[in-house]
């Protein structure tokens, strides 16, 4: 009976230090990844609308400009890759939410500051 009784106890604290096994290293990996994109895909802009309105290529620091001459507009002040765009002017249609593009207006001043 002790001797029984032993065993059950032994087999009891086998089972008891068994636990199901956490995700391995190849798992933690996948879900990282599976996480980054979808941070990724949530934060980035898809078109000009939503990167204007996040601000991706600082264009409300330009929002001044609306209805301003564009012949005044100081080029040194503005970013890199910005664009002046005039009407009829062919500009490509790559989409770069960095970029700053500045709209004008057939008469000359400008209309919209926008990213795309």
């Amino acid at each position: 009976m002790i001797r029984s009784a032993l065993g059950v106890a032994a087999l009891l604290l086998l089972l008891g230090g068994c636990e199901t096994p956490g995700p391995t290293y190849r798992d933690l990996d996948q879900m990282g990844r599976d996480y980054q994109r979808q941070s990724e895909a949530s934060a980035t802009p898809q078109n000009a609308e939503q990167a204007t309105a996040a601000d991706t290529c600082h264009a409300s620091r330009f929002r001044a400009l609306i209805g301003t001459p564009a012949s005044a507009i100081d080029r040194s002040t503005l970013p890199p890759h910005t664009r002046i765009i005039s009407p009829g002017m062919m500009v490509t249609q790559d989409f770069s939410p960095e970029r700053l593009n500045i709209r004008v207006a057939p008469g000359g001043k400008v209309s919209a500051v926008q990213c795309f």
